[in-house]
């Protein structure tokens, strides 16, 4: 069971002044979406879901991802839609001016057979660039790009030095997790894993192999429901975006800050690790749902 993966770094030099907003993903991830839809869209259709060549477009298949409700498992008959797969890493930093020569970096995690389209995401944020971003639309050149080889998430080979019996996540940007239909501002451990194991699937099931991750989902979440929270320095962390599509501001806050839990965590670290990298909840494709294992004695 595995998860293949590349990470690519731009480093952009601004060509006018650009001012974005508090959380950057939301920038480039909405202009990107745009321009995309524009490059490879044959039939210029509203709806991707009507549209009959969707199973062989580009951007319907990055960004429009289409359920399979035959699926027998996750209840994948109540999934619209499944994960992107791609996460935009911007900045985490607090700048949001950047001045005519000013360079920043921002990366793309590509996931599974997204990986053979990185092509399209070049010359899409190079597109992107000309266009504009943020407020006055701020114009943008690719001065770098560089990238890992393609890299491999292992679900099933574990090495270990010792068990853990206690945790520590730092949480860099919001987590976003339902829970009996309603967002949680408590990460108890079992949401984040039962979040994180829905994830990891439909990553797994919809880019990586079509077949369901071999894992016992049940026995995994009754274990992680014994794992407590021993000290929770979290809040709420509440933001904005527009959304063109939409034509509607949408708040999108989540949960930041660090927590530490307590139990036998040791099962949980190769699912822990894969969405340090993939990210974890609603809006991984803005960079949303990013952590950081503040043990750093866990290796795989």
């Amino acid at each position: 069971m595995q998860i293949h993966y590349k990470i690519v770094e731009f480093t952009l030099k601004a060509e006018t002044e650009i001012n974005l907003p508090d959380f950057k993903g939301s920038a480039f991830r909405g202009g990107f979406g745009n321009i995309l839809r524009q490059i490879t869209c044959v039939l210029k259709r509203q709806q991707c879901i009507d549209c009959p060549i969707k199973t062989k477009c580009i951007y319907a298949y990055v960004f429009e991802t289409v359920s399979d409700t035959t699926a027998n498992f996750l209840n994948m008959h109540k999934y619209e839609k499944v994960p992107h797969p791609f996460v935009f890493e911007p900045p985490l930093d607090k700048k949001k001016l950047y001045q005519p020569a000013e360079e920043f970096k921002f990366k793309i995690i590509l996931i599974g057979k997204a990986i053979e389209y990185l092509p399209y995401f070049v010359v899409t944020i190079k597109e992107l660039g000309k266009v504009g971003i943020g407020k006055a639309k701020g114009k943008f050149i690719i001065s770098n790009i560089s990238s890992s080889n393609s890299e491999t998430i292992s679900l099933n080979s574990v090495n270990l030095e010792q068990n853990f019996t206690k945790l520590s996540l730092n949480i860099l940007t919001p987590i976003r997790i339902k829970y009996n239909r309603s967002l949680v501002n408590q990460l108890d451990f079992h949401v984040l894993i039962r979040s994180i194991l829905r994830r990891i699937s439909l990553l797994y099931y919809f880019h990586c192999k079509k077949e369901p991750l071999q894992v016992d989902v049940n026995s995994l979440i009754e274990k992680a429901e014994k794992v407590k929270i021993l000290d929770d320095n979290t809040r709420w962390y509440d933001w904005e975006r527009y959304s063109s599509r939409q034509d509607t501001r949408m708040k999108l806050g989540g949960v930041v800050g660090e927590i530490t839990y307590e139990g036998d965590i040791t099962p949980f670290i190769p699912f822990l690790k894969a969405c340090e990298i993939l990210h974890v909840g609603k809006g991984t494709s803005f960079g949303l749902g990013k952590y950081e294992i503040v043990n750093h004695q866990i290796k795989l």
